[in-house]
């Protein structure tokens, strides 16, 4: 194997990357659905809440909730939920990102068991240029998630840096 030191690799990931999601895109009011949704499934449903030492026993015990109003069954620990939803806005509001700065108003709006299916969607708050035409921007998402039935699960903002075209 031959390694050529002299040849530039740095700039290659952009060839990988989508055409859309840079900063240009994004404008305030802007809404999007996500085209995919996922299943939860045993591993991202209980085993977040044991990584974290979670005690609470909705989490983890199978009997607990049984006949309680937030249904049957164990309930996904709500960091696992959110990112969930975060996975399934990332690839159109993160291609381009250089960096999160931050989430907020995280909201956890009705219980996920095991089984759900979690569908994404984004509202864009705002979008802040950075300080000349070539430095990225700031772009705020407001992210939710909603179940097969409809009802909203969770809901979020986010803070992200995005990249502009040509930088």
């Amino acid at each position: 194997m031959t390694v050529d030191h002299n040849h530039d690799h740095t700039h290659n990931h952009d060839s990988v990357l989508g055409p859309w999601g840079w900063f240009e895109d994004f404008h305030p009011g802007q809404q999007m659905r996500h085209s995919r949704a996922a299943t939860v499934g045993e591993v991202e449903g209980s085993g977040p809440a044991k990584q974290v030492m979670n005690t609470a026993q909705a989490h983890f015990n199978d009997h607990y909730l049984k006949g309680s109003p937030l249904g049957d069954g164990r309930v996904v620990f709500g960091l696992a939920t959110a990112s969930l939803v975060y996975g399934l806005v990332s690839q159109d509001t993160a291609e381009h990102a250089v960096a999160e700065l931050g989430w907020s108003r995280l909201r956890f709006r009705a219980p996920v068991h095991h089984g759900d299916t979690i569908e994404a969607f984004t509202e864009v708050v705002s979008v802040a240029p950075g300080s000349d035409d070539s430095e990225a921007g700031t772009v705020v998402f407001r992210h939710w998630g909603r179940r097969q039935d409809g009802v909203v699960v969770f809901e979020g903002e986010r803070s992200t840096l995005v990249r502009r075209r040509g930088s």
